[in-house]
């Protein structure tokens, strides 16, 4: 019989992509592998992203922490980068430290990843020092994102915010789009490209194509939480056409 995994995720309420594209990333791994898998999700309010609206959703994680703890997840995904890159460098130590608490407070110990962390932790898999990202955010918030990925020591060479302030409008974007997105970005010094720093913009559509034309690694939040959700299920962290990160070579 074939073990099978929950996978629960910690999603803003306006959020319509991380139920999709991790899945999709999971179902496609299920065509190479014998494990499988089931999803769950918990919602925090949030329809703007905004700093203020971004905080105040961030402080219902420790309720959506503990709802999927009763569900005995297996691991959880904290899926909104910018809510943990907005309240402040290393932050996202202190959260999944703190949600991972609330699970043992509750009898059931979760590992517990944030996309902002996998994100970071991707780019040092990938042993990139210098980075180009592509954001939804305001150019503010987009601000924050570079910042934060600088304080974790890893250059950010180039920077485009597509400035898209309603979230759900945000989730409505053509992944394709990237193709053409990606031209204008000034990658040439970088060592990967972070197609979609944010887990409600889609991308997955796009990864392997972009990677394919421009010969670097290419990830985003999503492809990153998912290598890191895998690592912390014990399982290989293969994807097929998700990228080089995800292709097996960093098992």
């Amino acid at each position: 019989m074939n073990k099978s995994y929950r996978i629960g995720q910690i999603v803003p309420s306006s959020n319509t992509t991380m139920e999709t594209e991790i899945p999709a990333m999971f179902r496609a791994r299920e065509a190479v592998a014998s494990e499988r898998f089931t999803f769950h999700s918990s919602r925090m309010r949030m329809k703007k992203v905004t700093r203020e609206e971004l905080a105040a959703m961030d402080d219902e994680s420790g309720r959506c922490a503990l709802e999927l703890s009763d569900a005995q997840v297996d691991v959880m995904g904290y899926a909104c980068l910018i809510a943990i890159m907005s309240r402040g460098a290393g932050y996202h130590r202190q959260s999944q430290r703190r949600l991972h608490e609330a699970t043992i407070d509750n009898g059931f110990p979760t590992p517990v990843i944030s996309s902002a962390g996998a994100l970071v932790e991707g780019l040092a898999t990938l042993g990139a020092k210098k980075v180009a990202i592509i954001t939804p955010y305001m150019k503010p918030l987009t601000q924050m994102v570079v910042d934060y990925i600088q304080s974790e020591g890893i250059e950010v060479v180039d920077s485009i915010a597509l400035e898209i302030p309603d979230n759900l409008e945000v989730g409505r974007q053509d992944p394709l789009n990237l193709l053409e997105i990606v031209k204008r970005l000034k990658w040439v010094d970088a060592d990967a490209v972070v197609l979609s720093a944010c887990v409600q913009m889609p991308s997955l559509a796009a990864i392997q194509q972009v990677e394919d034309s421009i010969r670097l690694p290419v990830v985003s939040a999503a492809t990153c939480t998912t290598f890191q959700m895998l690592k912390a299920l014990g399982l290989a962290p293969i994807v097929p056409n998700a990228g080089c990160l995800l292709s097996g070579q960093y098992t």
